[in-house]
């Protein structure tokens, strides 16, 4: 595996934001960082396949995670702003784009960019 290369720093950057995003929300455990890590090696295989998606990778990953949390412990994250009604996740935007941000589509808010919930 070759650092220095691009897509592998992509990948990595990837990784570091969606983990800080997890420890944020105390949820990184050994067993959910199992599902950042099988993630990054699927969208391993996608990048290099696709090079010009490397700026996509972080949003692709976050929704990854988020899919395969709500199969195991529910909806993360959830949302921060609206503090009525049903407990909602937030939701990636641009779902296939660069920048990706955590969004709450009830409120129309941008919560935070990936890697910066708090």
């Amino acid at each position: 595996m070759d650092d220095a290369n691009p897509h592998e720093q992509a990948l990595h950057a990837a990784r570091a934001l969606i983990l800080a995003d997890l420890a944020a929300r105390d949820v990184a455990d050994p067993g959910v960082v199992s599902l950042v890590e099988t993630s990054v090696t699927h969208r391993r295989w996608w990048v290099r396949e696709w090079p010009q998606g490397a700026e996509y990778v972080t949003g692709l990953i976050a929704q990854d995670v988020q899919d395969a949390l709500l199969e195991r412990h529910g909806r993360w994250p959830l949302c921060p702003v609206c503090d009525t009604g049903d407990p909602h996740a937030l939701e990636i935007e641009p779902e296939l784009g660069p920048d990706p941000r955590w969004v709450c589509h009830k409120a129309g808010v941008v919560v935070a960019p990936v890697g910066g919930l708090t």
